[in-house]
C-alpha cells in the first residue's frame, strides 16, 4: 500500500512528562501522523465517504493529547495510534510521531521525538 493521509506539525500544549514540573507547568508537543489507507476509489469517485476526513482525524489526535496524561511520549504515540484505530476502520497501518521540543535534558540545543508504526490488528 502507497496511500497515505499525511498530518503534520499539529501543535499543542499538554502536560506529559515524568518530572513534577512537566505535569504541572505543561509544556508543547508536536505530533504527525502518517495514515496508510487505499485511497483509490476516494481519488476515483470523489466521494469522502471512500476516505478519512482529516479533520475527524485531527480532533481525534487532539483529544489524545489534551485530555489525557503520560508520562512516556511512548505511551502518548501508542494511545494516539490505538485512538485511530478505534475511530477510523478505513486505516490500515499508523505511523506516530511525538516531538518534544523542550525536553528537559542538558543540551543547548536539539530536541527529543518517539516515532511508532503500527498495523491494525487482524481479528
Amino acid at each position: 500500500m502507497a496511500d497515505r493521509i499525511l498530518i503534520s506539525d499539529l501543535r499543542y500544549f499538554a502536560f506529559h512528562g515524568l518530572l513534577p514540573e512537566e505535569t504541572t507547568l505543561g509544556q508543547r508537543f508536536r505530533i504527525d501522523v502518517a495514515c496508510e489507507l487505499d485511497l483509490s476509489e476516494a481519488g476515483t469517485s470523489d466521494d469522502m465517504t471512500k476516505s478519512v476526513h482529516y479533520g475527524h482525524l485531527i480532533a481525534s489526535i487532539e483529544r489524545v493529547v489534551t485530555t489525557r496524561r503520560f508520562k512516556l511520549i511512548e505511551a502518548l504515540a501508542e494511545a494516539i495510534a490505538a485512538e485511530i484505530f478505534a475511530d477510523f476502520a478505513r486505516v490500515e497501518s499508523v505511523s506516530v510521531t511525538v516531538t518534544k521540543p523542550e525536553a528537559p535534558v542538558p543540551s543547548a540545543t536539539g530536541i527529543v521525538a518517539v516515532q511508532i508504526e503500527r498495523r491494525r490488528p487482524r481479528g
